[in-house]
């Protein structure tokens, strides 16, 4: 017998288990009204009745329903309300400038966008694609309604399309499909240790690879998801302390937040040999480990995995074989990205290429069957990461594609070049990521100009102007001429050297 998996089933085992459960509580300090503490029954209905309405409003099987908003019990409710009844979520980062979001909508077609209140002036610039404001309109899109149509499940079918940045100057729509999410959620929540004890801060931004799965996977178990609108160190601390917080997601400059704020933190760390925190994004410094395991006292564990693979393809967990180690040397073994997470392989091709195969992995990009065919060849992913193996365990040490990943977030660098080279006083741009204490890399421009009177700052906000902040250049370096081969072509490698010079690996 064959069942289909859904993301449906985490929300239907919470309501059935646990229903008088606090599942959400919700930011208490946003523009829309919060809607406090939710049970699962609650949940529940909520889902039940968005599911309903979005029906209403003309949206079929298989329609693009759209939503930008910071972390909220609303967008929490959408995973279920949205995909659990056969329509497509689409969940856009809510740093994104209006070009950029006009693309998403336009390429996925997006018959609904859901905008959070502080983006509420990107209705009158948005076309083709009705606009919903999160609290204004709420009667439109969770008011009671009649009861939605069933869907008749299928695993296959596309639940999000998550759009990343990639090595083209457009985002690329990464189709997740119900068995991708299922498996990932399970896997991961199982290596994780989730359980119905667990009190999940969302530090990590929802829309990001939806939460890494962590919505199902907490749900599932009946968790309690404290939302968390606005990352801030102190507040996070503040958090654990208030509410008993066992467990969350961050990307290393979310951590380094956390262990600025000890600075002038009164009392005993709260979480401490509580807490655990799974970090991705960029492998962080080893002694960025050493303080989250000691000054803390929380659980370090790190994954690797991207996008295109829901995200989890490796994780690392400190091991009863290590417990002999001094401190320095276990954060050592848990720098590396990990070992293969249950049902994922992982292999190094001939040119140092991460290649990976699981469950997880996506099935398409939307509407791109050759971007598509380039990163899944003969039935393995090519991350566009360079890595090596050694005792089954994964060291990232390169960045094949040109990708900056700096606060846990991609960054194009050929969309970050497009946006330099339209200035009419830059002749050529490159972009490169270079070593940062606290973003992991910072996005830098390399600038050869055409027009001797146009400084760094002027650069740096004319990209304001086309990108979202935190892809704009955070360093801009005036040079006469970028150096390239015969055939007149830019070498990222030999520009990246100098800066990386004296490390063991060129990703930070």
């Amino acid at each position: 017998m064959e069942f289909p998996l859904t993301v449906k089933d985490f929300l239907d085992r919470a309501v059935t288990v646990y229903p008088d459960r606090v599942a959400i509580v919700d930011e208490p300090d946003q523009p829309a009204p919060s809607w406090g503490t939710l049970t699962y029954t609650e949940v529940d209905r909520l889902a039940r009745a968005q599911a309903a309405n979005i029906e209403r409003l003309g949206v079929p099987v298989g329609g693009r329903v759209a939503i930008m908003s910071q972390n909220s019990a609303r967008l929490l409710v959408s995973f279920f309300g949205v995909s659990g009844y056969g329509r497509i979520l689409v969940p856009i980062n809510f740093r994104l400038a209006s070009e950029e979001v006009q693309y998403i909508v336009d390429h996925s077609g997006a018959e609904i966008l859901m905008l959070d209140p502080s983006l509420k002036h990107l209705a009158n610039e948005l076309t083709g694609t009705r606009v919903f404001v999160i609290g204004e309109d709420d009667d439109e899109i969770w008011a009671n309604a009649d009861a939605p149509t069933e869907w008749v499940a299928d695993e296959s079918a596309t639940a999000t399309i998550n759009f990343t940045s990639g090595t083209t100057a457009r985002p690329k729509g990464v189709e997740l499909t119900h068995r991708n999410l299922w498996l990932n959620a399970t896997t991961f929540g199982w290596q994780a240790g989730v359980n119905d004890d667990d009190v999940y801060l969302h530090t990590l931004a929802t829309f990001h690879c939806n939460g890494w799965g962590m919505p199902y996977a907490i749900t599932g178990m009946g968790g309690k998801h404290v939302i968390l609108r606005q990352v801030d160190g102190r507040e996070i601390l503040e958090r654990v302390r208030q509410r008993g917080v066992t467990f969350m997601c961050a990307a290393p400059a979310v951590m380094h937040m956390v262990l600025d704020a000890l600075a002038d933190w009164e009392g005993p760390i709260p979480g401490r040999d509580i807490v655990r925190v799974v970090v991705a994004g960029a492998p962080p410094p080893t002694r960025t480990i050493e303080r989250i395991r000691d000054e803390l006292g929380w659980e370090f564990i790190q994954i690797y995995g991207m996008t295109e693979t829901s995200p989890l393809l490796t994780m690392s967990r400190m091991r009863s074989e290590w417990r002999d180690s001094s401190s320095m040397e276990q954060a050592q073994l848990l720098s590396r990205a990990g070992a293969p997470a249950l049902g994922v392989r992982v292999r190094i091709d001939n040119e140092g290429e991460i290649l990976a195969r699981s469950n997880h992995v996506l099935a398409r990009y939307w509407d791109d069957p050759e971007g598509t065919a380039r990163v899944q060849v003969d039935g393995w992913m090519h991350t566009g990461d360079g890595g090596m193996i050694e005792h089954g365990y994964l060291t990232i040490v390169d960045r094949k594609k040109d990708v900056i990943v700096s606060g846990g977030e991609n960054v194009s660098s050929i969309e970050v070049e497009d946006a330099l080279i339209s200035h009419p006083g830059v002749r050529e741009a490159a972009v490169i990521g270079t070593p940062d204490a606290t973003w992991g890399e910072a996005v830098t421009a390399l600038v050869v100009l055409a027009d001797a009177t146009v400084t760094e700052a002027d650069l740096i906000a004319h990209c304001r102007t086309r990108l979202a902040g935190y892809k704009c250049p955070k360093k801009i370096e005036l040079r006469q001429a970028l150096e390239r081969t015969s055939t007149g072509k830019l070498q990222k490698f030999k520009l990246r050297e100098p800066y990386w010079r004296g490390s063991s690996r060129a990703v930070n």
